[in-house]
């Protein structure tokens, strides 16, 4: 072959590349981290604007509420799913979770009504396509130095709990509990559908050693994480975010971080959460 029968076989080659490309059969590597925010952070719970909300901030998703203060109901209702997925679509965002916040006010450890809300919030996370479904165990429904309450709730997830481990979804408690008391309720339990949704910023509040409480936990008992401050932006308050990131790659953690409060005061929530999703995709890459 001579030089220009050369050059003429490498121009060939190189157009042949162009129209007919070698596609790579190696898979995206897939994000340790997903941002989500609470919809009752970012608008009123239960709205379904909270997705282009969540769009304008940068979110990847939003953890949604099952019932509001005024409709009791609400996700347990096959159109408003619909409506919630839609939603999602048409603002290019994840439904990241659920969550069942109006147990502060009507307890799940002591109104009956409660049970059924748990219940069919399995059958609920599973319409939308979400593994983890957020118990809130404050105010009224707070658990601490209360052994009776514990252990009705004890009694009640233990009967919920092949359900979820069915459908495949997981129920965390979040709460003011230390990591020792939350494990005691794990085991008493005795299901992996019952694990731990972890606030840091509550349990900062509390006095515990965050980063230690997760290391104990560990991935198998953390199902979920809130990246949370009370009056503060995120990295501006008393919560150190680079050591809680230290603590989740400690034990391994991938999933969710939902970002929860950390508006300061006078501060729009729109601004607030910009600035919030930069800090934690700064440092949770």
């Amino acid at each position: 072959m001579n030089r220009r029968d050369a050059l003429r076989y490498s121009l060939g080659a190189g157009f042949s590349a162009l129209a007919y490309p070698v596609f790579s059969e190696t898979k995206p590597v897939q994000a340790r981290f997903t941002i989500g925010a609470c919809d009752w952070s970012i608008g009123p719970a239960g709205d379904i604007k909270a997705f282009d909300v969540a769009k304008q901030i940068g979110l990847d998703g939003v953890q949604v509420s099952l019932n509001t203060a005024t409709d009791h109901e609400h996700l347990r209702k096959p159109a408003m799913q619909q409506m919630v997925k839609d939603a999602a679509r048409q603002a290019g965002v994840q439904i990241g979770g659920l969550a069942i916040g109006m147990l502060n006010q009507i307890p799940y450890k002591s109104d009956p009504r409660t049970e059924v809300w748990v219940q069919d919030s399995v059958d609920v996370a599973k319409a939308l396509g979400v593994k983890n479904i957020l118990l809130a165990f404050f105010s009224n429904n707070d658990l601490k130095n209360d052994p009776q309450g514990t252990k009705v709730v004890i009694e009640r997830l233990k009967a919920v709990a092949p359900k979820a481990e069915k459908a495949g979804v997981v129920l965390g408690i979040e709460s003011w509990l230390s990591a020792s008391e939350l494990m005691a309720i794990l085991d008493a339990v005795g299901s992996p559908a019952v694990k731990v949704y972890y606030d840091v910023c509550n349990s900062t509040d509390m006095g515990y050693d965050i980063f230690s409480e997760i290391r104990t936990l560990g991935k198998d008992r953390i199902c979920e994480v809130h990246l949370k401050e009370n009056g503060y932006l995120l990295g501006q308050g008393k919560v150190n975010l680079p050591s809680v990131r230290k603590a989740l790659d400690d034990i391994n953690y991938t999933g969710w971080l939902h970002i929860e409060g950390a508006v300061p005061k006078g501060k729009p929530m729109l601004e607030s959460y910009i600035e919030n999703n930069k800090t934690v995709r700064s440092l949770f890459v």
